[in-house]
């Protein structure tokens, strides 16, 4: 865990240097650098205590340094499939197993919001089986599902990397 931890600090340390920073906007940012290993059970019974009814996802945080969220997902059921439109997302399976499917294209296609979209599923995507330690990147503008399996939940750490602003060239 610790070195998944410094491999996401270090992209973040890494996207940080060309992304605009919110102390230059005047907004200190909120901030929870680190979240200790052992907060992880406490993070997924609260997880599990928030989820409503069916919902298949349950999101909790986890660190913050603007204009990065580490967030805990949750995840007893499929949600629906979802694109980014303006970041990378960092997945690292903290419990569980199950498939990523990536690539392909959204069915059923909506948009959520100027930046994602969302889809009932994916067509024509690759399935990548993953566990316990596994580490995925899905690039900005890749469909993307996650399919918990064997009947239990998959617990994910996310972390979603805005795509860097553009250099300002005199």
């Amino acid at each position: 865990m610790r070195f998944i931890a410094l491999a996401i600090a270090a992209t973040v340390v890494a996207a940080g240097a060309f992304a605009p920073s919110a102390f230059s906007q005047g907004t200190p940012p909120m901030m929870k650098a680190f979240a200790p290993n052992a907060d992880i059970p406490a993070l997924i019974a609260k997880a599990k205590a928030d989820r409503k009814g069916d919902a298949p996802l349950v999101i909790v945080p986890m660190a913050s340094v603007a204009p990065y969220n580490v967030n805990l997902e949750y995840r007893p059921g499929t949600s629906p499939a979802a694109v980014h439109e303006k970041d990378a997302e960092v997945m690292y399976v903290l419990e569980g197993s199950g498939n990523i499917v990536t690539g392909g294209k959204l069915v059923d296609e909506k948009r959520t919001n100027a930046a994602n979209l969302n889809g009932a599923s994916i067509a024509d995507g690759k399935s990548q089986a993953v566990t316990k330690g596994d580490l995925l990147i899905v690039p900005e503008n890749t469909p993307h599902q996650v399919i918990p399996g064997g009947g239990a939940p998959i617990v994910l750490m996310t972390l979603h990397v805005p795509r860097p602003a553009p250099a300002n060239w005199p």
